[in-house]
């Protein structure tokens, strides 16, 4: 586990809503504070930590006096709409004691399936690390319906970072991690500290569902991991009572279980651009701009493009070529066609009056780049 975890910088945290709520009887604003002072000190560290919280409907049945979950949609919605701002205030509270903003993200399946929603959601999740402002992401049960939610925050923790191209995903929850049978029913059950993400024998292993307050299980953090491991991240699954849990963890101590994933998120993300068979449009370069790529690793910018073939969207993958036609690069291009064609061979500086608006200052961020 030292060695899967001491080299990581950008991780998101998974914490379940019976961790947030005291088991369903409010915020636990203790609760909430230690994993404010635990996350602080990693920003301090030089770490990036975007939060998956659960607990929005939790609160809100707290805060309308509902004892069991509803199951009506409507309901449900309702409850996410009273609770989410008692979590958010709370949140900021929590971290403004640490000189540290918080930023609401709530987000549905259909942003990060659209793939200009997509961009956007990862550019405003990027800038808001950078600025040292921690992200707390929510699904947005208020607007969700069946046929776009997630399903439960496991799953959207393992979608956010594969968005965002986490190094490590650590779900926390009131089990120690994944044992190789249940251990509520089987005295036998021993914990499994290390496995391999995507490992078929892990769902076996995988218990049933959760509290009433929670709607996840043991199987869908093994989903969820494998979920993740396609992108480069590793997972840990394990208890939120152990504690300081975060930063021993960040400190090599091994706790719960570690899904480790095969390649790094940004090599993952390298070979699913190298691999992109089918491209929209092609952007022709000049010699400067293939000499930066090749040589420094640089972003694309706009000043490097000669011309623009082909049609496409934000979001889309796009061939870079010489000008005498040799394949140099793919990439996911932050314009459309006709954006693209009206700043090639510009500055970045003049983005703005060329289109009428900031943008951002290359065509193709090097992260989204891969040389050929």
């Amino acid at each position: 586990m030292k060695s899967a975890l001491s080299q990581c910088k950008r991780i998101v945290v998974k914490v379940g809503s019976s961790l947030v709520t005291n088991q369903g009887a409010g915020l636990d604003m203790a609760a909430l504070s230690n994993w404010a002072e635990q996350i602080a000190k990693l920003v301090d560290a030089g770490h990036q930590i975007v939060l998956v919280s659960s607990g929005a409907i939790a609160e809100g049945m707290q805060r309308l006096g509902w004892k069991q979950r509803p199951t009506v949609l409507h309901d449900l919605q309702a409850a996410a709409a009273v609770g989410q701002m008692g979590l958010v205030q709370a949140y900021e509270s929590c971290f403004r004691q640490h000189s540290l903003h918080a930023a609401q993200v709530l987000l549905t399946h259909a942003d990060l399936a659209d793939r200009e929603r997509y961009l956007n959601a990862r550019n405003t999740l990027t800038t808001l690390l950078s600025l040292r402002v921690i992200p707390i992401i929510n699904e947005n049960d208020t607007v969700v319906t069946d046929e776009i939610k997630f399903g439960d925050n496991d799953t959207l923790g393992a979608l956010v970072a594969t968005l965002i191209e986490a190094d490590a995903l650590i779900i926390l929850t009131d089990q120690h991690g994944l044992y190789t049978a249940d251990p509520r029913s089987n005295p036998g059950a021993t914990l499994v500290r290390e496995a391999r993400a995507g490992d078929t024998d892990l769902e076996r292993m995988a218990g049933g569902a959760g509290s009433h307050i929670g709607r996840g299980g043991m199987l869908t953090k093994i989903l969820a991991a494998k979920r993740a491991a396609r992108g480069g991240s590793h997972t840990v699954i394990a208890s939120g009572h152990e504690p300081d849990v975060l930063l021993r963890l960040m400190n090599g101590e091994s706790i719960g279980t570690l899904l480790t994933a095969i390649t790094a998120p940004l090599v993952a993300r390298k070979q699913w651009l190298a691999g992109h068979l089918q491209v929209r449009g092609k952007l022709v370069l000049d010699e400067g701009a293939i000499r930066a790529l090749h040589s420094h690793g640089k972003s694309l910018l706009p000043i490097g493009v000669v011309s623009v073939f082909g049609e496409f969207d934000r979001g889309e993958v796009v061939a870079c070529v010489s000008e005498d036609g040799r394949d140099i690069a793919r990439g996911v291009s932050n314009y459309n066609a006709d954006e693209a064609r009206r700043i090639a061979h510009h500055t970045s500086k003049e983005i703005e009056s060329l289109l009428g608006y900031g943008g951002e200052p290359e065509i193709i961020h090097r992260d989204n780049l891969v040389v050929l």
